[in-house]
């Protein structure tokens, strides 16, 4: 399916409540909340070349949630400020393109300057399927702004966990990609040894990559993920069929409180993953 007949109508709707952020973290299926988060200032987009790139306008937690190299850590998005409810959109306003998280090695999670963090990619979901054409971000939609990741098996320490969004429904022209960060504080536990490789942010992304740069509303065959190669992780190929739409994750044990106290090390909640 082609989106062009939707171009016009899609660089034209662009509006505030179809924004969003990411706010929530669950490791191992137990529902971290907020507890750990950087704070947004607002749901606003970041440029490519934005100077908060890393980790949004954000105030810092005075806590560190624990994982391990193996946990399933799910990052959660949504539009409003303690928003939980799957009845909207993680986010909105056909906002498609690519979900991705990366993670920095810091000394200490609650002080370090996510500017100068050196950070490395851990997933990514871009472009699905191309028939008919599907995005990360939809499929984030499906598990109600919930996707899951596995933690490599990196050296043990404290680290910060960047989640993003690129919306690309304006990306056509240079500086219409919209970027959504946010973080999350952590300490790795295990006896890891690995320290992939590092960017920076504002520096990892350009505004002509033909991953930011690009008409999504022309029929596209593939599609290249902005930023490094993934550590420990390969991305799925893009299908020619339908990509599933049955969420992943268990939209009916959805909370709607918003926990600000970490989780104990080590303790399993519900299943589920997108």
């Amino acid at each position: 399916m082609r989106f062009d007949t939707l171009a016009s109508v899609a660089t034209l709707i662009v509006s505030a409540s179809a924004h969003s952020t990411f706010q929530q973290l669950w490791i191992n299926g137990v529902d971290a909340g907020s507890s750990c988060l950087r704070t947004a200032a607002n749901n606003n987009p970041i440029g490519t070349s934005g100077g908060d790139l890393a980790c949004n306008v954000h105030s810092r937690s005075p806590n560190v949630c624990t994982i391990k190299p193996g946990d399933k850590v799910t990052v959660e998005m949504h539009q409003q400020p303690g928003q939980r409810s799957c009845a909207n959109e993680g986010i909105g306003g056909n906002h498609f393109g690519p979900v991705l998280v990366y993670m920095a090695s810091v000394s200490d999670a609650t002080t370090a300057d996510a500017r100068s963090a050196g950070w490395f990619k851990v997933s990514e979901l871009g472009l699905v399927s191309r028939n008919p054409q599907y995005f990360g971000s939809q499929v984030l939609n499906d598990n109600c702004g919930h996707y899951t990741f596995t933690v490599p098996d990196i050296a043990p320490g404290n680290y910060l966990i960047r989640a993003e969004v690129i919306a690309l429904h304006v990306a056509s022209g240079s500086g219409g990609a919209q970027h959504y960060p946010a973080c999350f504080q952590v300490n790795v536990a295990g006896s890891g040894t690995a320290r992939p490789p590092t960017v920076r942010f504002p520096g990892a992304y350009s505004n002509s990559d033909p991953g930011i740069l690009i008409n999504i509303y022309q029929s596209l065959s593939t599609y290249r993920v902005p930023g490094p190669t993934p550590y420990g992780y390969v991305a799925p190929t893009i299908a020619n069929t339908a990509y599933p739409r049955t969420p992943t994750w268990n939209t009916a044990l959805q909370p709607a409180a918003v926990p600000m106290t970490t989780p104990a090390p080590g303790a399993t909640g519900i299943a589920g993953g997108a």
